[in-house]
């Protein structure tokens, strides 16, 4: 009955371990003023059609940066589109097109009147 018990509890860990590990991408962060930005995709890597990105912000103290307004898009030719701030946790979320890749998502920040505009170039599906 012990050994029952063990096996049903390695299988509910073991779905458990893969329902959390969702199929995401983090691209290498890159700095601003006292920001750290960095990027996750899903799918991972990025296919052609709708992704969504999620764009996280975090003081190099380590706290969430969520006084920002954050816009991404792939193409400088492509009107910007404003990521949607999820709650205080200093991620700001939005879907957009990817077309043939590799292609470089553009990040632009905004706060207190300064901005930047931080590229990440998007991996390509093997």
């Amino acid at each position: 009955m012990i050994d029952v018990a063990r096996y049903a509890i390695a299988a509910v860990l073991c779905t458990l371990l893969f329902a959390c590990g969702a199929e995401r991408s983090r691209l290498p962060t890159q700095e601003w003023q006292d920001v750290v930005v960095g990027v996750e995709t899903r799918p991972a890597p990025v296919v052609i059609g709708m992704n969504e990105f999620l764009v996280s912000a975090t003081r190099k103290t380590g706290g969430a940066e969520y006084d920002l307004l954050v816009f991404i898009r792939m193409h400088e030719s492509e009107p910007w589109t404003q990521s949607i701030q999820d709650g205080r946790t200093g991620v700001y979320r939005r879907a957009i097109a990817v077309g043939a890749v590799p292609q470089t998502l553009q990040v632009r920040v905004k706060r207190a009147g300064q901005e930047t505009v931080l590229m990440f170039p998007l991996r390509q599906q093997e």
